[in-house]
């Protein structure tokens, strides 16, 4: 009985762990739009569309999105990799080797902001751009939304790419 007992749960932690994978994948949906609509987005990873649009991002990977548009300022957001709340539940259930698999992969997270909503500055006008929520109200503004993940992002896409200064890390060490 006790081998019996032991063998099912070797097998239910086994068909358990890499949960967020099997339910999630590693990559996820994203979608960007833009007010006004039609402008070019190009992601860090080489992929570009006219928005609005939707490309399929890796969970797991903090990224850059461009943003122009004739007759707008040109923008970037910068977009976070962030642990997804079923996380600690899928550790529950999934047991250790579950999180694991899927911390190591990133199936476990989700891209933030999602969906990418952004209101652009005219040209000129001295407004910033803006980050909307679902609703089209706002959020925030780019600039302090690209500040406050700033130090984070660039710790995978590099400080230049994040608006960092080339030698930031250098300097921060000393």
């Amino acid at each position: 009985m006790k081998l019996k007992l032991m063998a099912f749960a070797l097998a239910a932690g086994a068909l358990l762990s890499g949960c967020a994978t099997v339910m999630n994948g590693t990559n996820i949906d994203y979608t960007a739009e833009t007010d006004p609509s039609g402008a070019d987005v190009v992601f860090l990873n080489g992929l570009k569309c006219t928005s609005p649009c939707t490309v399929e991002l890796r969970r797991g990977s903090d990224t850059r999105v461009d943003i122009a548009k004739p007759g707008y300022d040109p923008v970037y957001v910068l977009i976070q990799s962030r642990l997804a709340g079923s996380t600690f539940g899928n550790i529950l259930a999934g047991g250790i080797i579950g999180g694991v698999v899927d911390g190591g992969n990133g199936s476990s997270n989700t891209l933030s902001p999602r969906p990418l909503i952004v209101r652009l500055a005219a040209a000129g006008s001295g407004r910033p751009a803006m980050l909307l929520d679902k609703d089209g109200k706002d959020v925030m503004s780019v600039d302090e939304h690209n500040d406050k993940v700033r130090a984070d992002v660039a710790k995978t896409i590099g400080n230049t790419m994040a608006g960092l200064p080339a030698d930031a890390a250098a300097a921060d060490a000393q």
